[in-house]
């Protein structure tokens, strides 16, 4: 029987959560609990996109899945070859024109939520124990280099240990918070101040309204409609939406925005004090008449969708302000608790899933022991934190040029310059990061980095 060398805590049961707790499962001498604080594991949501980069990072985790994920996936072909991805309207106007069609080097994976979010809960390894229920709100860890456990606390009054931490808690984590408060104690004057401000979300300026649209309703009103053979986005000023077939065919996952010009361009601005607060809940139901009502003014091509729906859900597009680093002693943040960013480029899982793969890389280096496991994260935190801003940004861009916002772009450059910021999602890998951290880990520099 293999000896255990430190025992992980994962907070949250979403993408990036279940992803590292799969990913780990490679690694027998690593045990892993996973923590989420609803009643079960579920996903909330309706459609996901995963793009190449991300998707080749979960064939990793094995045969299985990438089967499972394959057959789940809505008009999916595994391919090579340069593939349309999205066709982009001009719809501002009653008859609406292609602008131009997104080509990517293999094609966007689209499921429903909750279908992706099984595969990966039913890949879990039978050695994972998981806890639902148990919503964190705080921790305390021992002062370097002390290697007693770090102790958990959660709502209903019980608590746990581990030897390291990791918050895939979401936009709203728990983790985030005490870990930039610890920060903030390490610092002073302005420095402490900055990070003291990391822990709150930020409103991006953008609200979200998504629905399903049924594919047979749809079909009965408008039998030959675009977003029935392709995915299909209308732009619009200050407004666009983004509509796609998921569950086989079944729905139309129809996800509009519209924008704030103002504090979109401000989002990622280092003093938020002033910054204008979205008022009431961030997610709320929507009746027909709401849910359609910002997209109106699109093409006509739009009607019969907004005819089909029923109801909405309101989304408060939230992210988070950069971190001073991702890692403080042996706790980690992945996903959306380290860097949720707008979805414009519907890449927020797909950096779930890079975060939580990396960091089950270096967890799982040799080297990577009770006392080594802050040089671990110091690795993660170096290639993983630069990159997922870098996303951040990106898809910021692409919401700008989307709602005709990015004013120095001409109109018939907007495909070039679009395709031009995003083609990371399918041009790059993550395999040069594994290779840097394997390397750096293998180097016996110290932490210092």
């Amino acid at each position: 029987m293999t000896s255990t060398k430190f025992k992980v805590a994962v907070c949250g049961g979403g993408v990036g959560g279940l992803t590292l707790a799969v990913a780990l499962s490679k690694y027998p001498d690593v045990e892993v609990e996973v923590f989420e604080a609803a009643k079960q594991f579920t996903e909330v949501g309706a459609g996901v996109g995963i793009w190449p980069r991300a998707f080749k990072v979960l064939r990793k985790l094995g045969r299985d899945i990438d089967h499972t994920l394959v057959n789940a996936a809505t008009d999916f072909e595994m391919t090579e070859d340069f593939v349309p991805a999205l066709s982009y309207r001009k719809s501002d106007q009653p008859e609406g024109v292609e602008l131009f069609k997104l080509m990517t080097k293999g094609g966007l994976m689209k499921f429903h939520r909750a279908d992706f979010h099984g595969t990966l809960l039913s890949s879990l390894s039978p050695s994972c124990k998981t806890h639902t229920s148990k919503k964190l709100v705080a921790y305390s860890q021992p002062a370097a280099p002390q290697k007693s456990p770090i102790i958990l606390t959660f709502a209903d009054g019980s608590s746990s240990s581990c030897d390291l931490l990791v918050g895939a808690d979401g936009i709203k984590s728990a983790v985030r918070g005490c870990m930039m408060r610890e920060i903030a104690q390490s610092l002073s004057g302005q420095a402490a101040m900055s990070a003291l401000s990391c822990i709150d979300p930020i409103w991006s300026g953008a609200i979200a309204y998504r629905t399903l649209i049924s594919t047979e309703k749809l079909r009965a009103c408008a039998p030959h409609h675009r977003a029935l053979r392709e995915p299909t986005v209308y732009l619009g000023k200050d407004v666009f939406c983004v509509v796609y077939p998921i569950s086989k065919g079944k729905f139309i996952n129809f996800a509009g925005f519209t924008l704030s010009e103002e504090l979109i361009r401000t989002s990622y601005h280092a003093d938020t004090s002033g910054r204008k607060r979205f008022e009431g809940p961030w997610v709320r139901e929507l009746s027909k008449e709401e849910m359609c009502k910002p997209f109106e003014g699109l093409e006509d091509d739009t009607k019969p969708l907004l005819k089909c729906v029923d109801r909405g859900t309101l989304w408060a597009v939230h992210t988070v302000k950069p971190l001073p680093a991702h890692y403080h002693g042996r706790v980690a943040l992945v996903g959306d608790a380290a860097h949720a960013m707008m979805p414009f480029q519907g890449s927020g899982a797909g950096q779930s899933i890079e975060d939580a793969y990396l960091l089950a890389t270096v967890l799982g280096h040799p080297s990577t022991k009770l006392e080594t496991i802050p040089r671990a994260l110091a690795v993660y935190d170096k290639l993983r934190r630069p990159f997922s801003s870098d996303v951040a940004l990106r898809a910021k861009t692409n919401g700008q040029m989307s709602v005709w916002q990015a004013r120095d772009i001409p109109l018939a450059k907007l495909g070039e310059i679009m395709t031009k910021n995003w083609e990371w999602a399918w041009l790059s890998e993550l395999d040069g990061a594994l290779h840097d951290a394997t390397k750096l880990l293998d180097s016996k520099v110290p932490s210092t980095y």
